[in-house]
Formats: C-alpha cells, sequence, structure tokens
C-alpha cells in the first residue's frame, strides 16, 4: 500500500548526522560514567542529557557501555589517517607530534581530561575494558592495511601484520599510562591542556621507540 498522494513524513537522517548524534550520545554517557558510575547510569539519563528518548539511545547502541565506543573510534581513525599520511623514510616516532596528540584528546571531548577519565574507568569498569579492547582488536587490520600500503606490500603480507600488531600494543599502553599517572599527579585540574598534549605527545614517542628495540 502506498501512502497517500502529498503526505510526507519526517525525512530520514543523513549518515553525518546519525555520527553525530552518536557522538553526541557517547560523550554524554562517559560524562555520566564518570561523574557517577556507570552502575548508576540508565538509558533515560543517557538519552534525557543529550535530548533524545532511551528508545533512540537503544537504536544506536546495544548497550550503555557501548555508548563509548565512537570515542576510542575516534582516536584510532586519527592515528590511521596519519600512518597514511606518514611519509617513506621518516621513522615513526616523527608521526607522534603534539599535533597528533591534540586530535586524539580532541577525540575524546573538548577538554581531553574527560577522555583521560574515562580509559580510567577500563580499569574497573570491565564492560568498559571489553569495549576499550575490542576497538583496538578492530584497529589493527586497518593500521596493517595502512602500513601495507605504504610499503606497497600485500594485505596479507607479515611485516606489516606484525609491525601493525607492535604499533597497537604501544599506542594502547601509552594512553593508558598517561591517564593513569595523569589521575596520580593530579595532571586533569592542575595541568594547562598544552602540556597535557606535550606529554600525550611524549608518552607515545616512547613507547614507540621501545616497541623498535625489539626484544633481546
Amino acid at each position: 500500500m502506498t501512502a497517500p498522494s502529498g503526505r510526507t513524513g519526517r525525512p530520514p537522517l543523513t549518515e553525518s548526522r546519525k555520527a553525530e548524534i552518536r557522538l553526541e550520545i557517547a560523550r554524554a554517557a562517559v560524562e555520566l560514567f564518570v561523574a557517577q558510575g556507570v552502575a548508576a547510569t540508565t538509558g533515560e539519563q543517557i538519552g534525557q542529557a543529550v535530548g533524545v528518548s532511551a528508545r533512540t539511545v537503544w537504536r544506536y547502541f546495544p548497550s550503555k557501555e557501548s555508548c563509548v565506543r565512537p570515542l576510542f573510534s575516534a582516536g584510532i581513525h586519527v592515528i590511521a589517517a596519519r600512518l597514511r599520511e606518514w611519509r617513506p623514510g621518516h621513522p615513526l616516532s616523527e608521526l607522534f607530534d603534539q599535533a597528533l596528540a591534540t586530535g586524539l584528546l580532541a577525540a575524546t571531548g573538548p577538554d581531553g581530561a574527560t577522555g583521560s577519565a574515562l580509559v580510567r574507568l577500563t580499569r574497573t569498569e570491565p564492560g568498559l575494558r571489553a569495549i576499550w579492547l575490542q576497538t583496538y582488536d578492530e584497529a589493527e587490520p586497518a593500521f596493517a592495511r595502512a602500513l601495507a600500503d605504504r610499503a606497497g606490500l600485500p594485505a596479507d603480507d607479515l611485516r606489516p601484520m606484525i609491525q601493525a600488531a607492535m604499533l597497537n600494543a604501544a599506542l594502547r599502553a601509552a594512553v593508558e599510562r598517561f591517564a593513569w599517572s595523569a589521575s596520580e599527579s593530579g595532571a586533569d585540574a592542575g595541568v594547562g591542556e598544552a602540556v597535557g598534549e606535550a606529554e600525550v605527545a611524549e608518552t607515545l614517542r616512547s613507547a614507540l621507540a621501545i616497541a623498535a628495540e625489539g626484544v633481546s
């Protein structure tokens, strides 16, 4: 049956608008998680924070913990994009400058502090930890493809796969170390944004240098 002539419905959302809504929900969810804990946060509260219903929240995400996935994924996309731009003949450590750190912090929120708090929650919240690790697991093939393309190697070549695994592990360790050490030192509240970006960049460079040394 077709709709009567002249009847119009709500226009479908564009993919970009859907992505915006997902990010709005993600940021609202993490702010609530940080403020009151995951267990105390409901889908209704997350929806109210962005002006949508709980039904809309569940339309985009299967669980409240999974609401944070866009924030984790955004940082991964920043890294993958930079890998694709990485010029041959330059050390990998050059990728992780302050500009990249700025992008990683911006991906998680307006000030970076919320993102660090979210990473710290993955230490104590199993549901968030699962999403965190799954995001990095899904990122590894993207890193491998970028490295293979850069080197002119087949996508299934073992070398970029191993390089991607090392890069992935170094990135996760660096981000976790920065987030946890920031909490212990009170950096979230007392250190300026530029200093935080510089510290993230230095932690990433150090992690990559350690990975490049290999195992002896």
